[in-house]
């Protein structure tokens, strides 16, 4: 039934617009080992419903792209990563978004999909024309569907797995065609606001790099009468600005990202920059430029932090020569005592034992540094199928004792179809390292299968831990109230725990590799023979032999010039 206007109104923008709102935020965290941990967050809420099989035509904020996606493959949550290099939790600590090394890609389907394994095909042939990436490698022979380690993260309690896909592709090379099309998915590109300082050969020159795009649906009040789609943009970066020599330790804006900022984005209603001084409120280690009276306190990642925080949206904050370049200068080397960083309450580690090239052994070593607290671990691995796990040499231990999972899930591999997929619930004591063992085997591949430099070896990705933490302090469990962007991406339940996911290293193993130069030997040996044996040969059989007389010599041949002058037959 078309819509009813009332009289006098104008008719053709009778229907009203959709809600939508962009925030953005920058997090920097001066770390103990002395790099620099900056966190970009850009927020795009969305008021609309693409689950009921309405056609969106009108975009603003969020962009069009992705809508489509959404619309046409049915998405209720999309979570993809781009990462360059390794998060080293011991000296970093944990971050705020975890992501594995290479790529990655999980997607929650809506309950509506009859064919899961077609769409999936299908939305990873899109976002790799969308990200200029390489996902159209992800096949069946990497995909899983977990039982219990990827939940929604949005609203909605989804418990069938069928309609959940996840797969990495650990080899996977970040740049800046990555990068770019990230970028354009802002509001404003990169032409204003925070995403001016995101300039691609400073990014890439750093310890660690990592890009992600997260779709879900959220609540918009606590009732979550009405609902909305988040478009979450995170840019993670770490920055080794540590200077030898004089023991003078300082960083800005402008050395990490060769560019100042100069305003807010014109279509944020939000724009922050947060300076962690948690480990100096007083100011007694660093000086911080120019000062801000402003500050905030948040619970990340369990433990009360607090922040400078400057707001971009007020002209003040910029002064007046209109351009803000924080800068941290240290007042005095930094002792060790203040230097020591709590150890993080969860940490893992991945590795391959074993020699030859026939058998293996794969160690996962997963450690609880909490003096006194145990809590439950979820632990998933995904295995290609030319690693034949054996299953039956699965151990767990925990002190020298065998540790009992309370919940094991294995799906055995077929060859060239699928992988291995094994998940368990492992319950971590404190102050302890629990050990995960099996046994493996290298399969033979065909030599079509082999990589163009396979002496390298292959890639095995990373094992994901997920886990509620004991907290220091009381979590918020109120998901309406406004809090930072940084501080409330996964939903928090319980005041006691929040919620931890890690990654450990990707493995990288060798198989039995033939040697691909024989054949090269073989054809240069045979054409030689060839060219040799038959040249020869063909010649004796095409050619024409002639007795040729010898030429005479030059007394005969005047003799004879002679003899014709003269009219005599020649000699």
């Amino acid at each position: 039934m078309p819509a009813t206007s009332a009289p006098g109104s104008v008719t053709p923008s009778s229907v009203p617009r959709p809600k939508d709102d962009f925030q953005e935020e920058l997090v920097i965290r001066p770390l103990h080992s002395g790099d620099i941990y900056a966190s970009f967050q850009f927020r795009t809420l969305w008021e609309t419903d693409f689950m009921k099989g309405n056609k969106v035509s009108h975009y603003r904020l969020f962009p069009k792209s992705l809508g489509q996606v959404i619309s046409k493959f049915s998405v209720r949550e999309l979570h993809i990563s781009f990462t360059q290099g390794y998060w080293r939790t011991m000296q970093w600590g944990q971050p705020f978004l975890p992501s594995p090394p290479g790529a990655e890609l999980w997607v929650w389907f809506q309950d509506t999909v009859t064919d899961v394994d077609g769409m999936w095909k299908e939305l990873t042939n899109v976002l790799s024309g969308i990200f200029c990436a390489s996902l159209n490698f992800i096949d069946s022979t990497n995909t899983v569907q977990p039982s219990a380690s990827f939940k929604p993260l949005g609203i909605g309690n989804v418990t069938d797995h069928r309609f959940l896909r996840y797969a990495t592709l650990p080899r996977e090379i970040v740049c800046t065609e990555n990068l770019t099309p990230w970028k354009k998915l802002l509001p404003c590109g990169s032409k204003a606001g925070l995403a001016i300082l995101l300039k691609s050969e400073k990014l890439f020159h750093s310890s660690f790099h990592s890009q992600a795009v997260h779709i879900r649906p959220v609540c918009q009040d606590q009732d979550c009468k009405t609902t909305s789609w988040e478009l979450r943009q995170t840019l993670n970066v770490i920055f080794d600005l540590h200077t030898s020599g004089q023991g003078k330790r300082e960083w800005s804006l402008f050395k990490m990202f060769s560019r100042t900022l100069t305003e807010a984005c014109p279509l944020a209603s939000s724009s922050k920059v947060y300076i962690d001084i948690t480990d100096d409120p007083q100011g007694d280690q660093f000086e911080l430029t120019p000062a801000t009276p402003l500050l905030s306190q948040a619970v990340v990642m369990g433990d009360r932090r607090t922040f400078s925080v400057y707001d971009l949206t007020q002209q003040i904050t910029f002064g007046t020569m209109r351009s803000l370049n924080l800068l941290i200068r240290w007042k005095s080397r930094p002792q060790q005592a203040a230097c020591h960083m709590l150890r993080p309450l969860l940490h893992a580690e991945r590795y391959v034992a074993g020699y030859g090239l026939q058998t293996g052994e794969i160690h996962t070593l997963m450690y609880n540094n909490h003096p006194y607290r145990s809590f439950p671990v979820l632990l998933l691995d995904s295995v290609p199928w030319y690693l034949r796990l054996y299953i039956h040499t699965l151990t767990v231990t925990s002190k020298g004792k065998e540790n009992t999972p309370s919940y094991i899930h294995y799906q055995p591999s077929k060859d060239r179809v699928r992988p291995h997929l094994l998940e368990m619930l492992v319950q971590l004591p404190p102050n302890s390292v629990t050990e995960v063992t099996v046994q493996f085997e290298r399969a033979l591949l065909k030599w079509t299968e082999y990589t163009p430099d396979p002496n390298h070896g292959f890639y095995v990705g990373s094992s994901v831990i997920s886990s509620l933490v004991p907290s220091i302090v009381a979590m918020d469990t109120n998901s309406s109230q406004e809090r930072p962007l940084f501080s409330n991406f996964f939903p928090c339940k319980e005041e006691s725990s929040y919620f931890v996911r890690i990654y450990t290293e990707p493995l990288l193993v060798n198989l039995p590799t033939p040697d691909f130069s024989m054949p090269y030997n073989v054809i240069c040996l045979t054409c030689t023979v060839v060219a040799v044996g038959y040249g020869s040969l063909y010649n004796l059989l095409t050619r024409s032999f002639q007795i040729e007389e010898p030429s005479p010599g030059l007394a005969k041949r005047i003799a004879n010039i002679i003899r014709k002058m003269r009219g005599v037959p020649p000699l």
